[in-house]
């Protein structure tokens, strides 16, 4: 019975003139040189990527109320205000001015500035350019547009002031009567629709053709009819 020994190896059988030597590698006399060179043209090449090197902002220096708003500067420790005189201060006699205010003063005429429409006439005579529309033959006479629209709003003012005229001498409907109106209007169309359900169901003559657009008619207008009376209850009687 054969047992598995981990610690055995081939190459442990082998002969020393059977193994292999590897070749001893070459090595450059200035490889770390080399490699820090190589190093830095791969970051040279790399300058503009990446975090820039800045201080970092620091979390206690946040933006707080009013730190933007202007302040003025303080004053030197040194500086002192002078103290308020006092009641019991008598005022200094003696002190005189070295000026002559006795001397006249030449008086330089001030000249006012002028406007801008001024400045602007100036300007387009000294330069010839003289706006053409002055030299028109209509130059400030209104409008034709807004004369018709004028006369359009006049007129419609006036046609409604006839319009109220005409109102206040009608006579108006009573309720009664609208009622009764509105009621036989109905009964009529009643009538006619009766009428209409006695035509035949085959028309194949003249007459009875033009009596069934007859008919259709009639109910339409009465339709019309009673629908204005639902639909206004003020109601007006024309005079004439």
């Amino acid at each position: 019975m054969s047992y598995f020994d981990p610690t055995e190896n081939v190459y442990n059988n082998l002969k020393e003139e059977e193994k292999v030597k590897k070749p001893v590698r070459y090595k450059a006399k200035n490889r770390l040189a080399a490699i820090i060179e190589q190093e830095s043209k791969q970051k040279d090449a790399m300058k503009t990527m990446g975090p820039p090197k800045v201080e970092l902002p620091s979390p206690d220096k946040f933006l707080k109320k009013h730190s933007k708003q202007f302040k003025p500067p303080a004053e030197p420790e040194h500086f002192h205000k002078p103290p308020a005189p006092l009641r019991t201060d008598k005022p200094q006699i003696g002190i005189q001015s070295k000026k002559v205010f006795s001397q006249k003063t030449d008086l330089v005429p001030v000249t006012p500035k002028p406007s801008f429409i001024e400045t602007k006439k100036q300007l387009l005579e000294n330069s010839g350019l003289i706006p053409k529309y002055i030299r028109k033959k209509d130059y400030g006479e209104v409008p034709a547009y807004l004369k018709q629209r004028t006369e359009a709003e006049q007129k419609a003012r006036e046609e409604y002031e006839r319009f109220v005229k005409e109102l206040n001498t009608r006579e108006r409907l009573s309720e009664e009567e609208h009622q009764a109106i509105l009621k036989g209007l109905k009964k009529k169309w009643d009538e006619v629709y009766h009428e209409y359900q006695l035509l035949p169901f085959v028309i194949d003559t003249v007459t009875k053709k033009k009596e069934r657009i007859f008919l259709e008619e009639k109910m339409t207008q009465l339709e019309k009819d009673i629908s204005v009376l639902e639909k206004f209850k003020t109601i007006y009687i024309s005079s004439s």
